[in-house]
């Protein structure tokens, strides 16, 4: 899905968000300096994989947040731990460098990869993902991108990072 069609997809659903559109931006710095922290909780996305690239795992925690890899792989019982490349990131989930989101799941028709949550997220009611685009941010709460994710087939885990 575009980003358009991820809009026209919340919409149809009845899910609530508010929409910033914006230049492109490839990190959680440059979304920093366009001052979106004032709507909600930024998120930063990570898209990894296992030691043999046969699992892959879409990891969503709060954007301040730094991410320990080692000790990821261990609370979520998976071996060792890597940025997965560009390649596997338009394979898996449509995607290009600096816009990995949940709604990256949207593309994924296999279903394989598992989606991480830090708990810390759970309950909020302004999270802001990019549409499979960086140059739009969309609010909306935790329990809805859940749902997208959940009601679409892929595995969801929550831990403590």
């Amino acid at each position: 899905m575009k980003k358009e069609e991820v809009v026209e997809f919340l919409d149809s659903k009845g899910i609530k968000y508010k929409r910033f559109d914006h230049n492109f931006v490839h990190t959680i710095e440059d979304l920093q300096k366009l001052e979106l922290y004032n709507y909600g909780v930024i998120a930063k996305n990570l898209f990894l994989r296992n030691a043999n690239g046969q699992i892959h795992y879409l990891i969503v925690v709060k954007g301040d947040k730094k991410v320990n890899l080692k000790e990821l792989g261990e609370k979520i019982g998976a071996t060792r731990l890597s940025f997965a490349s560009e390649r596997r990131l338009h394979e898996c989930l449509k995607l290009t460098k600096g816009s990995v989101t949940p709604f990256g799941i949207l593309n994924n028709v296999d279903k394989k990869i598992v989606v991480v949550f830090d708990k810390e997220l759970a309950g909020e009611e302004k999270i802001g993902f990019h549409p499979n685009s960086n140059d739009v941010t969309l609010f909306l709460a935790h329990r809805d991108i859940y749902k997208i994710i959940s009601d679409g087939g892929s595995n969801i885990m929550e831990v403590e990072l």
